[in-house]
């Protein structure tokens, strides 16, 4: 019909599409090296998909890969959907256990797989009926399980694609079959294997390339795991769909990294967790302000305050090369503090709310949009619908969501399912909040951290923790109950101490700290509601067990933690 686009929506639509639209334009690669053209891109996915097929994968098997980021991670997944079959992309971080129970559980064909990773599956070669890949060309002279170099298979696959005649027979793949399952890591302490397919994934990618205009050729710098859903989309779907180039980073991401990489590649677009930009809050901005007292005092004033703030912020955007157009914040809530200090120093940041269920994106954005309020996670995105639940009389309850984003469900789970999945299509995240008048959407944390105290009143654990990050001597917090108080725990960046003692005895640097964490106490608790306040706060010595967006996995520690 005359007017009417149509839209693919699977994943292999959008790769043909931007192949075939930006087939000379650079599309994937490592940072600081030359990358792959949309063309070449193209091409490497069609023969890995063909080499697939002839090692017997087909449409619906499991091909898993358990890898650091890098462009052959994307090509090994895109060779996996183009058959239909189902990529079951695992996190690196994941222990031994963990890796072993998925792929048994998801009866895995084919391994991608790393140096970094191997040893996690010694033991399970009589399971994979398909090679061990390994995507950084390792090959061990242990013997133990026979590993072929992705280098070598990747040219296996042109060859054979080079000599075939005519053109390439390939399942047809359509958008209601699965794309990918992928295991929470949850802070709940029950990972499950969430179900999307190729809809799911692709109408997340098209709904966030309508928060801002997005130029060719723009480049993405990847720095979190792809085997991520907010990586995954935001930062692999996304700019492929728009025609950007991805170079990924190879190295865990230091500021002495990240500026390297940046001052090269000059990136247009950055997704990270709050940790990144908390970090360098503290690090380099507040160091600056504590060196002189003037610029201390001006602060205290809003108009000479944002001036200093927009100086910092320019000289930041320089730190991430210059070209910075959308730091891209998710994962996990941003830090207040942070955040207004972002939107003084007019900072191009975008916060962002969802979870692995819904693809992962539910709210955000858009980009220029002024009524977006400090705090919150913007709109809901899209063709995404939210509603609070059950809501209080503040406003408060479950933030539901229904949209093409929606998981299908949990891998063999019904239970689970149905838990969180209504028959109408409505998923419920498990997240509280509210909506403000000018339709933003504010999050107060997961309504299994309530703290319900005696008197009914209702503790937000995260706000509190909010508060106390903001101190430059601390790391991270956590906020429980104990016997009906409220109690907190501190892991201090004891670089920060050791500066600030050095020389002092062992008791004295110990005093220190103590009369930090009372200080600190009393500061706090000005500022909370007496329900809220803090009973004790105590030090940690080591860091929390935090998932792959560095939230801290509660269920860890509730109850179960005792001071020294």
């Amino acid at each position: 019909m005359d007017g009417v686009v149509v839209v693919g929506m699977t994943l292999n639509y959008i790769v043909d599409a931007s192949c075939g639209k930006f087939r000379d334009q650079p599309a994937i690669g490592m940072a600081l090296e030359e990358p792959l053209s949309y063309g070449a891109l193209h091409g490497r996915i069609i023969a890995l998909a063909l080499q697939l097929q002839r090692e017997g994968v087909e449409k619906g098997d499991r091909v898993a890969i358990l890898a650091e980021n890098s462009h052959h991670w994307g090509m090994a997944y895109l060779a996996i959907v183009r058959l239909g079959a189902v990529a079951v992309p695992i996190l690196p971080d994941l222990p031994e256990s963990d890796v072993h129970h998925i792929i048994k559980e998801m009866a895995v064909r084919l391994l991608f797989t790393t140096q970094k990773q191997v040893e996690k599956v010694y033991e399970l070669r009589h399971l994979l009926t398909g090679p061990v890949i390994t995507l950084d060309d390792y090959s061990s002279d242990i013997g133990l399980i026979p590993l072929t170099p992705f280098s070598a298979y990747l040219a296996t696959a042109l060859t054979a694609f080079g000599q075939a005649v005519g053109d390439p027979v390939l399942p047809t793949v359509a958008e209601e079959d699965l794309a990918s399952i992928l295991y929470t890591s949850g802070t709940s302490g029950y990972s499950k294997a969430v179900m999307l397919t190729h809809r799911n994934l692709t109408a997340n990618a098209y709904a966030a390339a309508a928060l801002m205009v997005i130029p060719p050729e723009a480049v993405w710098l990847s720095i979190l795991p792809m085997s991520h859903t907010y990586e995954f989309t935001c930062g692999f779907i996304l700019p492929l769909l728009c025609g950007a180039r991805i170079a990924y980073a190879g190295k865990t991401p230091t500021p002495a990294i990240l500026q390297r990489l940046c001052d090269h590649e000059k990136p247009f677009a950055i997704f990270a967790v709050p940790l990144v930009l908390e970090k360098i809050y503290k690090k380099r901005v507040l160091p600056q302000l504590a060196k002189s007292r003037l610029l201390t005092a001006l602060c205290r004033v809003g108009f000479t305050r944002r001036l200093i703030y927009r100086k910092i912020g320019r000289k930041l955007v320089n730190f991430f090369g210059g070209r910075l157009q959308l730091m891209g914040v998710g994962g996990a809530a941003l830090n207040p503090e942070v955040e207004k200090f972002l939107r003084e120093a007019d900072f191009p940041y975008l916060v962002g709310y969802g979870m692995t269920e819904s693809s992962p994106l539910i709210a955000g954005g858009p980009a220029g949009d002024k009524s977006i309020a400090l705090g919150s996670t913007g709109k809901p995105i899209p063709g995404v619908e939210v509603k609070i639940a059950d809501a209080d009389e503040k406003g408060i309850g479950e933030i539901i969501v229904c949209g093409p984003n929606v998981m299908r469900g949990y891998y063999n789970d019904p239970e689970a399912t149905t838990a969180v999945l209504a028959s109408d299509g409505w998923l419920a995240t498990g997240d509280l909040g509210f909506f403000d008048a000018e339709g933003n959407l504010h999050i107060c944390g997961r309504s299994k951290n309530v703290i319900v105290l005696a008197n009914g009143e209702n503790v937000y654990p995260e706000a509190i923790e909010h508060r106390l990050n903001t101190f430059n001597w601390v790391v991270e917090s956590l906020v429980l109950e104990n016997g009906g108080q409220v109690e907190a725990w501190i892991y201090p960046d004891y670089e920060y101490i050791d500066e600030q003692t050095a020389g002092d005895s062992r008791l004295d640097r110990r005093s220190y700290l103590e009369n930090l964490l009372e200080e600190m106490r009393l500061e706090v608790n000005r500022q909370l509601p007496p329900a809220s306040r803090l009973a004790r706060i105590f030090e940690r010595r080591e860091p929390f067990i935090k998932t792959a967006t560095h939230k801290i996995k509660r269920y860890l520690y509730g109850g179960r933690m005792k001071p020294d």
